[in-house]
This record gives structure tokens, C-alpha cells and sequence, in this order.
């Protein structure tokens, strides 16, 4: 009991030592939540040159005629930026913060447990000193009763174990604190981390929105001026076409890339499987050769034994028995024989192919169709502009326009990816989503975009805030559902 209770003292003392040194080492930490955004940013890093290709193609076939709303690009993409970050930063904290309270109530009941053990463990060593410490050594030389000795071996061999299990428990659970305490520190890190950027997104946020709002003061004629203006919507018409068909190209790449990928990946398994089959069969042929060689061995050799054994029994007196021959041992289960493998030809190394762009799992096929008359709206607000009315002197609207409060949530109106995420003139920060069996939404003038491209969406979710961006004179939302590239009445399908 005394190694006992310097173990203990031992193993308090180092997690008492390394505890000293925690912070000096934390400090040069990097926290989990810094490493999964590095992960993060870098996945996206391919979606967004992909698009970005994709947005220098449609500009360069523009008109050089200058837009007034393009001034306002930069100024409206980083508010929507800053929105987004703004609530990514709020959910993260949310998460934090509870993560945090579950590690603090579990590092309670840890010290509760602890206390509990080591006043455990001072009352075996007070009943141990009580008892006159007396060890196996001086049992066995006792004289005693045998049977009483043996009783009382046993009874010390379990105290003994029962000692050491509850300290193996007590490491353990100081471990575990330390594990917890190395927790508790990155969540706190976490949500340092987190405020620091909440007070650096918020002074972007007021900044540019101070910007957005000198800029709308010296353009307020010009935009409108170009709002009346029939080519404009044309273009703007155009240029919406334009991106959906490049986009509906990249998801049809994308996805035969990905059947292709499948389909290697299934040839490749049959492959494995189909060379596995022939050499389990070549295996087990030579096995059944090998055991079929050495059954003739061992019959040879019995009869043999055999034949000796009649010449001897028919031997004449005073003649000298033939010795007879060793029977051969029995088989031993070998293991199994594994063809050899044909080496690969060397071929000529083949470039390496350009990394594919992930715009996240596809929606199922008919998926869509089947929520036809049952999605709700994208957004809590009145219908101003229906698909096929007139607008003004131009052509007719392609979508529908729902007037709402700037900053309104704009909803998925099913389940999908988002493959667009991004300012364009004419319809300010833009959102497009892909439900799959070409099918897309749309969702235009939005104050901020709450989803990246490659993000998956539930229907329902919110993936962007309505506003006027693109120079568009009130708040709302402008909504279009597309099939092939082609616009279509959402109102059969669309709760309005």
C-alpha cells in the first residue's frame, strides 16, 4: 500500500507539473476550427476558379457599354460577404459555446469522481497501517493454520487487485481531465477567435454599406434612367441565359466525370475480384495435387510396412528381421497457395488529369417533378411581377418578383446544391441552385448569399437575405425556375 500511495502522489505530481506548462504550450497552438476552415477554403478553391472561368466568359462577350449598377458590384458583394460570415460566425459560436458547457459539466463530474476515488484510497491506506501492514512474507512464516493462511492470501490477493484496478481508474480519469482541459482551451480559443472576426466583419459590413450609400446618391439618375431602357433587360435576359447554359454544361461534365469515375471504379473491383477467383483456383488445384501426392506417398509406404512385416512373420528362426520403415506423418494444413501475381507492363506515365471541380452530391432524378404543386414559397412577401406579365416597355418576365423587407430570409424551395453563388449585373448577388434532372432555381437581388457554390441545401433552408442589389429600385426577391436552360411558370408548382 505504500507503492500504492506513491504512485499516487507521483501521478498527481506530473499532472500537477504538466499543468504548469499548459498554457506556454497552447499558446503556439493551432485550434481545430483554424484547421478545418484551411481545409475548407482549399476544397472550395477549384468550384470557385471553375466559376470564376465561367464569369470572365459571359463578360467578355458583353457589350463595352457601361452599366451604372456595375459601380455597385464590389461595394454589394462585399456586404453579402459579410452577411454570410456574420451568421456562419453566429452559428459557430452557438456550437462553441455549448460544446464548451458540455465540457465544463463533464470536467465537474470527472473531479467529483476523482475527489471520491482519492478519499477511497486514503481510507485503504489508513485501514492498511491500522491492520499492522503485514505482508505475504510474514503470513506464510506465521505457522498458522493452513487453510487460514490460504484464506487470507486470497483475500489480500483481491484487496490487492481491487487497490490496483482503482488506480489504473484514477490515472485514467486525470488523464482524461487533462484531455478535457486541452478541450476546454481550444473551445475558448474558438470563441475569442470567433468574436475577433464578428467585430472585423461588422466594421466591414457598416463600412460598406456607407460606400453602397454614397455611391447610390451619384448614380441615383443614371440607374434610373437604365431601368427604363428595353435592350438593358434584354441583355440582362441574355446574360441570365448565357450563365445558365454554361452552368448546366459544368453539371453535366461534372456528373459524367463522376459516372465515369464509377465506372472505373467498378471495373477496377471486378478486375481484383476476377484475378482473386483465378488464383483461389489455382490454389486450391494445387493444394488438392499436393495432398493427392502425398496420399500415394503415404499408401506406398504402408504397403510396404505391409510386405516387410509378411517376410518376417515367414521368416526361418535365427533370421534377422527387416526393420520396418517409418509410417509418413500426418498431413499438416499448409497454408493456402496464392498465384502469383502478373507484373505490370511499364507504360508511358500519363499526364496527370486536372483536379475535378465538387459541386456536391447530385439530387436524385425526378426528385424534383415529384414535389411539383407542393413547394412553398421562397420567401414571406406580396407578388408584385408574374411569370409572363409585361414589364414596362420590355419583354416579359421571365420569373416572379416578391417585394419583402430588406434583409428577409430567401428559403430553398427544394432540396438541392447550390452551383452559382455570385454578383452579375442585372440581377445583383445571385444564387442558383441545381435539384438535379436539369432543373434549376434561381433567387436574384439578394442583400447577401448565405451559401457558397458546392453547398448542399434542404428545402427550406435559408440560403440567402433579400435586397435590392444590381440597381434595382425596391427590396425583394426576383425568383425563376428553369428546365433545359429554359424559363417556365413556377406558379403550378410554387405555393405563392
Amino acid at each position: 500500500m505504500k507503492d500504492a500511495g506513491s504512485k499516487l502522489l507521483c501521478t498527481l505530481l506530473a499532472v500537477a507539473l504538466s499543468g504548469a506548462f499548459a498554457s506556454d504550450a497552447w499558446a503556439q497552438r493551432q485550434t481545430e476550427r483554424s484547421r478545418q476552415k484551411a481545409v475548407a477554403e482549399k476544397q472550395r478553391a477549384g468550384i470557385q476558379q471553375q466559376l470564376a472561368a465561367i464569369k470572365r466568359d459571359i463578360n467578355q462577350t458583353e457589350s463595352a457599354k457601361e452599366d451604372a449598377a456595375d459601380t455597385l458590384a464590389e461595394s454589394e458583394a462585399a456586404i453579402s460577404d459579410a452577411n454570410r460570415a456574420l451568421r456562419d460566425l453566429a452559428e459557430e459560436q452557438d456550437t462553441t459555446a455549448t460544446r464548451l458547457q458540455a465540457l465544463a459539466t463533464q470536467q465537474s463530474q470527472l473531479a467529483q469522481t476523482i475527489g471520491a476515488q482519492q478519499q477511497q484510497l486514503a481510507k485503504l491506506l489508513r485501514e492498511h497501517y491500522v491492520a499492522g501492514n503485514e505482508d505475504r512474507i510474514k503470513l506464510l512464516l506465521s505457522g498458522d493454520n493452513p487453510n487460514r493462511i490460504s484464506r487470507d492470501l486470497q483475500l489480500m490477493a483481491y484487496v490487492s487487485q481491487a487497490q490496483a484496478r482503482l488506480l489504473d481508474s484514477v490515472r485514467s480519469n486525470l488523464a482524461q481531465v487533462e484531455v478535457n482541459r486541452d478541450k476546454v482551451e481550444n473551445a475558448q480559443q474558438e470563441l475569442e477567435e470567433i468574436a475577433q472576426e464578428q467585430l472585423d466583419q461588422k466594421a466591414m459590413l457598416e463600412k460598406e454599406k456607407a460606400r453602397r450609400a454614397a455611391l447610390l446618391g451619384t448614380l441615383s439618375t443614371k440607374l434610373a434612367d437604365q431601368r427604363k431602357q428595353a435592350d438593358r433587360l434584354k441583355g440582362d435576359e441574355e446574360r441570365m441565359s448565357g450563365l445558365v447554359d454554361r452552368l448546366a454544361r459544368l453539371i453535366r461534365e461534372q456528373a459524367e466525370a463522376e459516372r465515369k469515375r464509377q465506372v472505373a471504379a467498378a471495373a477496377a473491383a471486378a478486375a481484383k475480384a476476377k484475378a482473386k477467383a483465378e488464383a483461389d483456383e489455382k490454389a486450391r488445384v494445387l493444394a488438392l495435387a499436393r495432398a493427392k501426392a502425398a496420399a500415394e506417398r503415404r499408401a506406398e509406404r504402408e504397403r510396404e510396412r505391409e510386405r516387410i512385416a509378411r517376410q518376417n512373420a515367414n521368416a526361418k528362426p535365427g533370421v534377422k528381421p527387416e526393420p520396418l520403415p517409418a509410417p509418413l506423418p500426418a498431413p499438416v494444413k499448409e497454408a493456402p497457395v496464392v498465384a502469383e501475381q502478373p507484373r505490370p507492363v511499364p507504360t508511358r506515365p500519363e499526364p496527370a488529369p486536372a483536379p475535378e471541380v465538387v459541386l456536391g452530391p447530385a439530387a436524385p432524378s425526378g426528385s424534383f417533378t415529384a414535389l411539383k404543386g407542393r413547394m412553398n414559397s421562397p420567401i414571406n412577401g406580396s407578388v408584385v411581377a408574374r411569370f409572363g406579365t409585361r414589364r414596362g416597355d420590355g419583354p416579359n418576365w421571365k420569373g416572379t418578383f416578391f417585394k419583402a423587407p430588406e434583409g428577409t430570409e430567401v428559403r430553398a424551395v427544394a432540396p438541392g446544391r447550390v452551383v452559382h453563388a455570385d454578383w452579375m449585373r442585372g440581377f445583383g448577388n445571385l444564387i442558383i441552385i441545381d435539384h438535379g434532372g436539369e432543373y434549376l432555381s434561381i433567387y436574384g437581388y439578394n442583400q447577401a448569399l448565405l451559401k457558397r457554390p458546392g453547398d448542399t441545401v434542404r428545402a427550406g433552408e435559408a440560403v440567402a437575405s433579400a435586397g435590392n442589389t444590381g440597381g434595382n429600385e425596391e427590396s425583394g426577391l426576383y425568383f425563376e425556375l428553369r428546365r433545359n436552360g429554359k424559363a417556365f411558370d413556377p406558379a403550378g408548382w410554387v405555393r405563392f
